[in-house]
């Protein structure tokens, strides 16, 4: 039995022994035994600079046998019970007739196959793109000629987009199964300190490591990972079961099917649409990567206690109406990245090293679209995505340079400000052409866009500096449609199609797609029994 004991204030050069202290006292106030104690989760607050402070929470694990102490006793100290779940899968009858297939290695396709290597149901995993080996070599390649690899880039390959990130696996879930991730990303190497880190990150460069070291698993356990093969269509037979899938390299047996697919698997968006499979669309976001001085965003939040802190990070968000502005995939001390996937346009991402130790922050500030934005059609969604991409390439010179502006000159309606204090770093820093992204962006979003920068500005100073650098267009902060399926995670009319993960609709991230990926091999091996 444990008990979490929540809400322990600890100075910002407090250790982990002061904040054990100050659990073992409320223990002992409340006359409660414990066997042992560890911190669980710790978080800065800054909303007032003459107290910052870590805020903790700690876990206590009570005697062998001790049942739940008694409710006022916990409410007295701030604590609950720990609510945990051991993952304990459940093996059906059904035979499978050939291993299951997963359409794509990102997280979600990742854990799915982990899960069902390790409890000997031999998946196949197809990706379009390379291992991480070939996307580096792909990336690099990208930056150096600007020659786009469509298949290979940093949304597709080994670990999907979320490797080329800031490996943030912070989600706003409520399942167990978030300890669980954390705990296996740590066993392949993470660093220990994301188990409690309220707002944990692993950084790109640890984070390819650990995804090499997953998919070796995976291939150790009987699993295989076809890289750089490209899924084209499901062959189902009367029933609409899944017997094979066609790929560019010819088909492949499948007895179940995991449709793991990244928010930028257009061509299959468009193959699933015309084909049998209920799909709606719904809500996404597009907007623009915003740039600051690292240095001066630690000061505006933390003020003179900036160098005792970690790099500084927000969150931030504002409503008019319907529509919200937010910022998204914040990147301390990071880079922003040139994510195409498409020949001819530009889409920007955000990335951090493990160190976090850049010179500027960025993130994405995104508005709403609607689905009603777009007649409430799929394919309309993607061709407005696609239509911003496209925009932004030709106005930046059609050579994958992005279009950047001061905000300065985008709030004022201006152009031609070259940066100054804060510098663009997109693809490494000076491919970018100055441009008007008033001329880019839709008007909705470029008013939305303004408002939020002005009411940010007046949460953390200085957000809305003039310096401050804009670079377009972000336009993968989610999939713009869901496929339906049921509570079996079967998709409507295939009892063994499987659609999850964030380009299914059904996550926003590494660690919410992985758990859906673990819920969805718990749903085939509760089904199936395991391959002989």
């Amino acid at each position: 039995m444990k008990i979490i004991i929540r809400n322990i204030k600890a100075g910002i050069a407090d250790t982990e022994a002061d904040a054990l202290a100050a659990a073992e006292k409320r223990l002992k106030r409340a006359r409660i035994s414990y066997e042992k104690l560890y911190l669980s989760k710790k978080s800065v607050d800054a909303r007032k600079k003459n107290d910052i402070h870590w805020v903790c929470s700690v876990t206590a694990e009570l005697p062998s046998g001790a049942g739940i102490p008694d409710i006022n006793k916990l409410s007295g100290i701030d604590a609950v019970p720990l609510r945990e779940e051991k993952i304990s899968p459940v093996f059906g009858k059904n035979a499978l007739t050939a291993p299951p297939v997963i359409v794509g290695f990102g997280p979600c396709g990742m854990f799915a196959a982990l899960m069902l290597a390790e409890n000997g149901y031999a998946p196949i995993v197809i990706e379009r793109g390379g291992n991480i080996a070939n996307r580096r070599a792909a990336v690099a390649a990208f930056y150096e000629s600007g020659e786009l690899d469509p298949s290979c880039n940093v949304q597709f390959g080994a670990g999907g987009a979320g490797t080329f990130s800031d490996g943030k696996l912070v989600t706003r879930i409520n399942d167990p199964k978030c300890s669980y991730v954390l705990d296996r990303f740590v066993e392949f190497g993470a660093p220990e300190d994301i188990r409690v880190n309220a707002k944990p990150h692993i950084g790109t460069d640890l984070l390819t490591g650990i995804v090499d070291n997953i998919a070796e698993r995976i291939e150790a356990l009987g699993g295989r990972i076809y890289y750089n093969t490209t899924f084209e269509k499901v062959n189902t037979d009367i029933s609409g079961r899944a017997v094979s899938v066609s790929t560019d390299r010819g088909d492949i047996a499948c007895g179940a099917l995991v449709l793991a697919l990244g928010h930028s698997a257009r061509d299959t968006y468009k193959y699933l649409i015309s084909s049998s499979f209920d799909i709606q669309p719904k809500a996404f976001s597009v907007g623009v990567r915003i740039e600051h001085l690292q240095s001066e965003l630690n000061y505006a939040m933390y003020g003179d206690s900036a160098d005792l802190l970690p790099p500084a990070e927000y969150t931030l968000s504002r409503r008019n109406g319907e529509r919200g502005v937010y910022s998204f995939c914040m990147c301390p001390g990071g880079e922003v990245v040139a994510a195409a996937s498409e020949t001819g346009g530009v889409v920007t991402n955000g990335m951090s090293r493990r160190a976090r130790n850049g010179r500027n922050a960025n993130a994405a500030i995104a508005v709403s679209v609607l689905a009603s934005d777009c007649a409430n059609d799929p394919m309309k969604a993607i061709g407005f995505q696609r239509e911003l991409e496209k925009k932004a390439f030709a106005a930046a010179g059609s050579n994958y340079r992005a279009p950047v502006q001061t905000v300065g000159d985008f709030m004022s309606g201006r152009r031609g400000s070259e940066p100054t204090k804060v510098l663009p770093s997109y693809m490494g820093g000076g491919k970018t052409t100055l441009c008007d992204l008033n001329g880019i962006l839709p008007q909705f979003v470029t008013d939305m866009l303004k408002l939020g920068i002005a009411d940010f500005g007046k949460q953390i100073s200085g957000f809305d500096a003039p310096y401050a650098i804009l670079t377009g267009v972000e336009t993968r902060t989610s999939a713009p449609l869901r496929i339906l399926r049921n509570e079996e995670y079967t998709a409507s009319g295939h009892d063994n199609i499987y659609p999850c993960g964030e380009g299914a609709g059904y996550a926003g991230g590494i660690t919410s797609a992985a758990v859906d990926g673990i819920s969805c091999a718990l749903k085939i091996m509760e089904k199936y029994k395991k391959i002989k």
